[in-house]
């Protein structure tokens, strides 16, 4: 791939930053295969287990506006180390948790200490990497996530009764601390690489993040980040197996099989956007247009999945595997907001759009919760009940993709 950094140089830059990711992936999803026997040993109840969950984002999501700041002044290879070191020591708090609260923050800490492993490798892509192959590069990082999400389910089921849950901690903290080497060892200095050449700078007035958030392409983005790519991540990380479990008739086991293939084909999605958009991009198919062409598919298969219901039995893993494939139209807005700042801004425009995914990520994992229990006191049943809280939320998809087609970004933008 054509890059700022020589070729050899920018695939062990790309691998040391991948492998950090893949990890905190695990981490952000591996307490959803430990939950039954978390419940057992620490006899949790539904509200803790939902803030356990919750208090990794609650840590993610703290550090987010900071974030974009050190990225922007110091550089990804000194935060991240320095990030990494903390999801060190929350590995190891949650190894040593001997109650609740302990569990509990030891995940806020893990949440802080990996919240910078996507956005630093971008802010670093965005100086180091040409255009086309940062949007190759985010989608292999994304890649690497939905493997971290693969190695989650089914492989720690398989490990638990052969080591037990702590020690796997005590190992995520070693290969955590791995990973901080491999990026101190191949990640350049943030002065090392010369800043990109003009005709990849797009101005924007002033430096602070109420520049950010004034920017026009970021406003039109930012209600899609919100509902469908958050909407995405809640719905793969949380509402899938409910759906395939008090809907659709799986058995837990069947639900969790059925959840480890659609991780395996969101990995394969991402791997395929990475080889193909480079190609798309030399034939003038832009993020934008990609995003516009490609979003009312998704729509087209929720709305196809809600309205069958529970008719959609042994069918409806694969229904929400090529529903989520579908959504990945969306994860090029990501780098495509990157790079409609200039790379001294890059930082503060990534920790924003994540801030906003991320508060997406809560709002439609609560709110779906919500509007289930809601339709559910005012006398549904239980599989009237999630149709039309998903049915809600296909609206207000439907509503931030029109947003998008109707608003004028107002810039240029080579994506």
């Amino acid at each position: 791939m054509l890059t700022l950094l020589p070729r050899r140089n920018a695939i062990l830059v790309f691998v040391a930053f991948a492998f950090a990711y893949f990890l905190s992936s695990l981490i952000r999803a591996i307490t959803a295969t430990l939950s039954p026997t978390l419940t057992q040993e620490f006899a949790l109840n539904a509200q803790d287990l939902g803030l356990l969950a919750g208090g990794y984002f609650l840590g993610f999501a703290a550090t987010q506006l900071p974030l974009g700041a050190w990225l922007d002044r110091h550089g990804p290879k000194k935060v991240i180390l320095y990030f990494l070191l903390v999801a060190v020591l929350g590995c190891m708090a949650f190894a040593m948790a001997d109650s609740f609260r302990g569990l509990l923050l030891a995940r806020v800490l893990s949440g802080v200490g990996v919240s910078a492993c996507m956005m630093a490798p971008l802010t670093g892509y965005r100086r180091w990497f040409a255009v086309s192959s940062q949007m190759r590069a985010n989608s292999w990082m994304l890649m690497t996530g939905a493997f971290g999400m693969v190695a989650s389910t089914l492989p720690v089921q398989w490990l638990m009764p052969l080591v037990g849950w702590r020690p796997l901690f005590w190992a995520l903290a070693a290969l955590v601390a791995l990973a901080m080497l491999l990026i101190a060892w191949q990640a350049p200095r943030w002065q090392e690489v010369a800043a990109a050449p003009p005709d990849m700078i797009h101005p924007v007035a002033g430096t602070s993040y109420a520049e950010v958030w004034r920017h026009p392409y970021f406003k039109k983005m930012a209600p899609m980040a919100f509902f469908i790519y958050g909407g995405l991540i809640a719905i793969q990380t949380l509402w899938v197996t409910p759906w395939m479990i008090r809907v659709a008739g799986f058995t837990p086991m069947q639900a969790a099989m059925g959840l480890f293939w659609l991780n395996m084909a969101m990995l394969g999605t991402f791997w395929s956007w990475g080889m193909v958009y480079p190609w798309l991009a030399r034939r003038g198919y832009s993020a934008d247009r990609l995003i516009s062409y490609g979003m009312p598919l998704s729509f087209i298969l929720l709305a196809l999945i809600i309205a069958a219901g529970s008719g959609i039995g042994v069918w409806a893993g694969v229904a929400w595997a090529l529903y989520c494939m579908s959504c990945t139209f969306i994860s090029l807005a990501q780098p495509a907001v990157a790079m409609a700042f200039p790379p001294d801004l890059a930082g503060r425009a990534l920790s924003s759009y994540n801030l906003v995914l991320f508060a997406g990520v809560f709002a439609v994992q609560w709110g779906i919760g919500l509007a289930i229990d809601g339709f559910r006191a005012l006398g549904s049943t239980e599989v009237p009940a999630f149709q039309m809280a998903m049915a809600i939320y296909l609206l207000c998809t439907m509503a931030s993709y029109a947003y998008f087609l109707t608003t004028k970004s107002h810039n240029q933008h080579p994506c």
